[in-house]
């Protein structure tokens, strides 16, 4: 069974995406910031690492790069929703998410989800970049 690793500062996201993954069979495990992450991947071997872009302290990019330096065979899949705020309130989500999940990808992502996506688009981004074909 293959396992997965979840980060997202955010619970009902974690949440979701475990639940989603749980149904499709794979062994699931969470954390809600990349510190914790790094301490579990170094206790426990994960296939793949979900990660998300905007959290605090550590974001997603530089919890990509340590997790490529430390871990190089995980597998990642970067997801963001853009972190919708500015001075104004205003920030322009389509050019912000793309820019963040592009630094995700520079940084070694193996592939990149815009938040929020659907259970179908999460299950075939684990499926191609884990190489299997799951049910």
């Amino acid at each position: 069974m293959q396992r997965i690793l979840i980060v997202d500062d955010e619970r009902d996201v974690r949440d979701s995406v475990k639940c989603v993954l749980d149904l499709a069979g794979y062994e699931v495990f969470t954390a809600d910031n990349a510190a914790d992450a790094m301490e579990q991947l170094g206790r426990t071997h994960a296939d793949l690492v979900i990660t998300d872009i905007i959290m605090p302290k550590i974001n997603g990019v530089q919890a990509i790069q340590s997790i490529r330096k430390a871990f190089p065979l995980v597998r990642i899949v970067a997801i963001s929703g853009g972190g919708n705020f500015g001075v104004a309130g205003y920030q322009p989500t389509a050019i912000a998410t793309n820019a963040y999940l592009a630094s995700a990808e520079e940084a070694g992502a193996h592939f990149v989800l815009t938040k929020p996506f659907e259970a179908e688009d999460l299950l075939a981004a684990v499926e191609k970049v884990l190489g299997v074909g799951h049910a």
